[in-house]
């Protein structure tokens, strides 16, 4: 089949389609049905009509919204939405109320049953330029002016935005999902359901330079390629380095923010979050089930065993164990950080007092004497 007009045949069938290529915000559906499909408890009328989703001050009587911090429980007697999403212990209120145990969660599920984002049909773009060599599965999305290149091969299910660029002895799964301008570099491997935002970089060049004897750097080859696991979401303009040698390897369900720096070598671990800004230097290794927060920075070579935190803008240069959670830069224990802050702020008022103890005890001092 001719690709371009296979393509307009795709693309005919999705503007016919209510399912595809629009966005749709407006479906209805029974409070009673959305209890039953988030498998919460519902107390209220089942039979009010629900369009969307709001946050608690914004919600209107069509409208779902939740409550997870007990600060904001208060709002939740005086809101106009037609049920709130409640911990099971929540307090009795007038308004409907679904109770479940993680009701973030379930905020966030019932968001995507009223919010589609755009479909995209299957089918390759003229002008896109895919290489004969690669393997492309079935089911995919190829957009406009993406490059894909020699034996490349992509899994079924494929969404490529435009201006993607899949670079010579890309390997990537099922259900991949690339946002327009994403580029992943050569030989790199990428797992199932993987989502790249615009602008991300998988397997640029580490940042390895050597100096010689008269001063002068001279590029290392960054010989290593990028490995990502399944289910990972790396969000827009993020950088993940190639390695020198071996490979940057980012593990199943990592979550990597908005202009996050992963250098050359590191290690993520399952279900980390790396947050806005952050930064590894080359071969840092995270655990499992941490957290850096955003502008959180890690020295190269460094350890971080699984479940650390990074509060914000935390700098580590050590290696840390398992479990801690630590604030600062140099940072060290977040108890003890919090205290220290707290301290900090109160030096003006405690060096006035010292000067005045100093001054009463020179007084003594020459009374004593005389």
């Amino acid at each position: 089949m001719n690709r371009q007009r296979g393509y307009e045949a795709a693309s005919e069938r999705a503007d016919d389609s209510s399912s595809n290529s629009r966005v749709h915000y407006n479906r209805t559906m029974k409070l009673a049905q959305l209890a039953e499909r988030l498998g919460a408890q519902l107390r209220g009328d089942g039979s009010i009509d629900v369009t969307g989703v709001r946050g608690i001050e914004e919600a209107g009587p069509s409208e779902v919204t939740f409550v997870a911090n007990p600060k904001y429980a208060g709002l939740a007697r005086s809101t106009r939405a037609a049920a709130i999403l409640v911990e099971p212990g929540f307090p009795e209120i007038e308004p409907a109320t679904l109770r479940i145990a993680n009701p973030y969660l379930a905020f966030a599920q019932t968001l995507g049953f009223f919010y589609q984002p755009p479909a995209y049909p299957p089918g390759i773009h003229p002008t896109a330029a895919v290489d004969p060599t690669a393997v492309i599965g079935a089911e995919a999305h190829i957009g406009a002016y993406a490059v894909v290149g020699p034996h490349v091969r992509v899994g079924d299910h494929a969404t490529i935005l435009p201006h993607v660029v899949l670079y010579p002895g890309v390997t990537i799964g099922d259900h991949f999902f690339a946002h327009a301008h994403a580029v992943v570099r050569e030989a790199c491997v990428l797992g199932d359901h993987v989502t790249l935002e615009n602008g991300v970089i998988v397997g640029s060049d580490g940042f390895g330079f050597a100096k010689d004897s008269a001063g002068s750097w001279h590029k290392i080859p960054q010989s290593g390629p990028v490995h990502i696991g399944n289910h990972v979401d790396i969000q827009a303009n993020a950088c993940i380095d190639r390695a020198t040698v071996g490979a940057t390897e980012i593990a199943d369900g990592a979550k990597i923010d908005n202009l996050v720096q992963i250098g050359h070598g590191s290690r993520v671990g399952r279900n980390t979050l790396v947050c806005a800004q952050a930064g590894l230097a080359g071969s840092s290794i995270i655990g499992a089930n941490a957290i850096l927060a955003g502008q959180a920075g890690v020295a190269g070579h460094c350890t971080l065993g699984d479940g650390v935190i990074l509060t914000a803008q935390s700098g580590v240069s050590h290696d840390v164990p398992a479990g801690r959670m630590l604030s600062g830069s140099p940072a060290f224990d977040n108890r003890t950080w919090l205290r220290a802050v707290t301290a900090f702020q109160r030096l003006p008022e405690i060096l006035r007092r010292l000067g005045q103890l100093e001054k009463a005890a020179a007084r003594t001092e020459k009374a004593d004497q005389l």
